[in-house]
């Protein structure tokens, strides 16, 4: 076997592009979204009573940081694979990025009410049909216009599931060596029954309808799919816990290796 080297070029490339993705993220944050017209008989929508979040978003970012964060940390301690680490951070870092960044993209184009609009707009009750002319805080009509897709659910869906197919594919949990096992399936679905659960509070609290969390989720668990696999083999493999880069080395023979041109 030949020892396995690291292009550092293409990993400050790597780094240079989350820059990007985040940069784009913090700017769509901040553009003022799409006004959409607003016809009086679906006022009824946005009519709902406003609420705290039943998952702050300080308590949510700590949530999908601190748990992932934490899992590769202990696979480094168990293992001291620090290639691992290199590719788990560079799964998960674009993940974070592209997930954040196609989230506020969309919220700003699509500018769809929250289903508690109206007291955004108008908070002592007293508006018109139309929504238009609002009274309320500027800052507070802004972010009442970025219903769709929800933040939480894909955020939530596209960082604790990078933890249930990180997890799954150490444990091998969907390889001929890990089937069977109970405690491993839980193990799996726990942070996805996770994300699952932040999805379905921001329904509860009013602060999305059910298409935004169905679409953030979807989206934030697609971009979760596509990302992991860019880094880490399917599931099912048997060498399932080995990251694409280095099974040239680890699992290949020499003579079947990629060589450099």
């Amino acid at each position: 076997m030949t020892l396995m080297k690291y292009d550092g070029k293409q990993f400050l490339l790597d780094i240079g592009l989350r820059a990007l993705l985040f940069s784009l993220y913090a700017l769509f944050e901040v553009i003022p979204p799409f006004k959409r017209v607003i016809h009086p008989e679906e006022v009824w929508l946005y009519k709902n009573p406003v609420t705290e979040s039943y998952c702050p978003m300080n308590v949510l970012w700590e949530l999908v940081i601190f748990l992932p964060l934490s899992a590769i940390f202990i696979n480094y301690v168990l293992h001291r694979d620090k290639m691992d680490v290199i590719q788990a951070f560079l799964s998960f870092s674009l993940i974070l990025s592209l997930n954040g960044a196609l989230t506020n993209i969309f919220k700003v184009i699509v500018g769809r009410p929250r289903p508690d609009f109206y007291y955004r707009c108008f908070p002592d009750g007293n508006g018109n049909d139309d929504l238009k002319d609002c009274t309320g805080n500027i800052q507070m009509i802004n972010e009442g216009l970025k219903s769709f897709p929800s933040g939480h659910s894909s955020i939530a869906f596209a960082c604790l599931g990078f933890l249930s197919l990180y997890m799954a594919g150490k444990m091998h949990l969907f390889s001929s060596k890990g089937k069977g096992t109970t405690w491993k399936l839980l193990s799996f679905l726990f942070p996805l029954i996770a994300a699952t659960v932040v999805a379905i509070s921001r329904m509860c609290d009013y602060h999305h309808h059910w298409q935004d969390v169905l679409c953030g989720s979807l989206l934030g668990f697609s971009v979760c799919w596509l990302c992991y696999h860019n880094y880490y083999p399917s599931l099912t493999a048997d060498y399932s816990n080995i990251p694409l880069t280095a099974l040239t080395t680890k699992i290949m023979p020499d003579h079947l290796q990629v060589k450099d041109v």
